[in-house]
C-alpha cells in the first residue's frame, strides 16, 4: 500500500500484525537510499523507530492508514540518532499516551533529557506484553555503534527489529525477502565502516543469534525471512575477517 505518492512511501506487513513502513530517498551523492520504521499492532502498539523529524508527516500518515495515531502507546529506538528518534516528541505530541522506550544507558544519557515525557528503560533481557505479542529487549552496546544500542525481539512471531544491522543501500522496494541481503549489506558497510568493532561484538551477535529470529526486520533495506541465527554467525564472521 503506497500512502503517498510523491515521497513513495509505502506499507507492508512482514509478519503477523507487524508493519514495515519505507520511504525511499536520494543520498547527497545521488545513491538511493531507503528509512524504514515498524509498527506493530496489538492492544499496546508499539512504533520501532520514528524517522528523521522532517519525515514524521510521512510515517504519521503511514501509521494511519493502518491503525490510529492517537492509539500509539509506546515508541521504541534502537539508539539515540536521528533516524531512530529524530521524531520522538512529534510522536508523543500525536499519540497522548505513548511512551519513549529505550535501554537504560540511552534513558541516563539522552531520551530522558531529550523527550518531552520521561522514558520507559528496559533493562537486558526484560521483555514486555504487548496483547498477543510480547516483546524482549537485548542490550547490544556499541553493536552496531554506540554505548547505549539496543535491539527489540517480538518473541511471538520471532521478528527481530535489528535496527542498523544488515543495512542494505537502495529503496527497498521488496518489503520482506529470502534472497541474501549479507552480501549487499557487507557492500555497502565496508566503504564507510559504521561498526564500532567492539571487543565483544562476536559474543553479542552470538547471543542475538541464540533467540533464533525468523524475520529480520532491518531499519534500511528489505525485511530478511529465514534462519536468522545463522546469518547473525555469518555476519559476526564477516565482521572479524581482516580488512
Amino acid at each position: 500500500m503506497i500512502t503517498n505518492l510523491q515521497a513513495g512511501t509505502n506499507v507492508h506487513e512482514i509478519a503477523d500484525g507487524i508493519y514495515r513502513i519505507n520511504t525511499p530517498i536520494a543520498l547527497p551523492d545521488g545513491q538511493a537510499f531507503s528509512f524504514n520504521q515498524y509498527l506493530l499492532v496489538d492492544d499496546e502498539p508499539l512504533l520501532f523507530h520514528t524517522g528523521p523529524r522532517r519525515m514524521f508527516p510521512l510515517v504519521r500518515d503511514a501509521v494511519a492508514a493502518v491503525m490510529p495515531v492517537a492509539r500509539l502507546r509506546h515508541v521504541a529506538l534502537s539508539h539515540f540518532e536521528a533516524d531512530e528518534c529524530g521524531a520522538l516528541n512529534e510522536w508523543l505530541a500525536a499519540a497522548p499516551q505513548a511512551t519513549p522506550l529505550c535501554s537504560q544507558v540511552a534513558a541516563m544519557v539522552s531520551v530522558a533529557d531529550y523527550a518531552d515525557r520521561a522514558p520507559r528503560a528496559l533493562a537486558d533481557g526484560e521483555k514486555l506484553v504487548l496483547g498477543r505479542h510480547t516483546v524482549q529487549w537485548h542490550d547490544t552496546p556499541h553493536v552496531p555503534h554506540g554505548w547505549d544500542c539496543g535491539l527489540l525481539m517480538d518473541v511471538t512471531t520471532s521478528t527481530f527489529f535489528c535496527g542498523d544491522l544488515f543495512t542494505q543501500g537502495g529503496r527497498g522496494e521488496q518489503a520482506l525477502t529470502e534472497s541474501d541481503i549479507l552480501g549487499p549489506s557487507e557492500a555497502f558497510r565496508q566503504p564507510m565502516d559504521y561498526y564500532a568493532h567492539a571487543p565483544h561484538t562476536a559474543a553479542t551477535l552470538a547471543r542475538l543469534a541464540a533467540a533464533k529470529p525468523r524475520t529480520l526486520a532491518c531499519m534500511h533495506g528489505s525485511a530478511w525471512r529465514g534462519d536468522g541465527a545463522t546469518l547473525l554467525r555469518h555476519l559476526g564472521e564477516a565482521l572479524a575477517a581482516p580488512r
